[in-house]
């Protein structure tokens, strides 16, 4: 199943507890990075970002917190928003209540190890979360961040010109865009970030994290 570039107003109605897009008021764009940090690719995109002088969020894997401290380091040094994306990247439709809720502390553990102060923002791997979840997460106080346009840079059978295309035609002011730091997204991502982040930089955009 492919999901759409553009998340359906309907969706985004029926969810709208859920944080999916932010003020179309102003040329501001939000970057959201998923299933970080890895070697090379996320350094990748820390290096991308700072050519063009970009925040952007990035949500990470709490696994991959502990196994790539160094990388995760540098995202707090280059002053970057960092979300909760569970400890292994799990389907909350498959998971049960306290399994999922112990994913997400264990990740915010490793937050607090590297001294971070949580922003409590939470996104659901492959978007999927139960109600329930949803409901236990927010009585915690976090904030659960969806998206309105959806790279889908992991998708092997799209080009790397479709993942630009999709961003490109679908974007707007207040837009939350998904990528991957990811090895299965690394050819689509390494092709299509910059020329997002040229294509919106040149027409007066802004790219801040959440």
């Amino acid at each position: 199943m492919r999901f759409p570039a553009k998340t359906p107003g309907i969706i985004q109605r029926y969810y709208s507890q859920f944080t999916w897009c932010f003020s179309f008021t102003e040329k501001t764009i939000y970057l959201t990075f998923d299933d970080g940090p890895i070697p090379e690719v996320t350094e990748f995109v820390l290096s991308t970002l700072r050519q063009f002088n970009a925040q952007a969020s990035f949500f990470c894997i709490g696994d991959n917190i502990a196994k790539h401290p160094a990388i995760f380091e540098q995202l707090l040094r280059d002053n970057h928003t960092i979300g909760n994306h569970s400890f292994h990247h799990v389907n909350g439709w498959k998971t049960p209540l306290y399994r999922y809720l112990h994913e997400v502390n264990l990740t915010e553990e490793q937050f607090e190890m590297h001294g971070v102060t949580s922003r409590k923002l939470f996104r659901p791997p492959y978007g999927k979360i139960t109600r329930k979840q949803a409901a236990a997460l927010t009585d915690q106080g976090f904030s659960i961040i969806m998206w309105d346009v959806l790279s889908a840079d992991y998708d092997q059978r799209l080009r790397p010109e479709q993942c630009t295309q999709r961003v490109v035609s679908h974007a707007q002011p207040g837009s939350i865009i998904v990528f991957h730091d990811s090895l299965k997204a690394r050819k689509n991502l390494e092709y299509s970030l910059p020329k997002v982040l040229k294509y919106f930089t040149d027409r007066g955009y802004v790219f801040k994290g959440i």
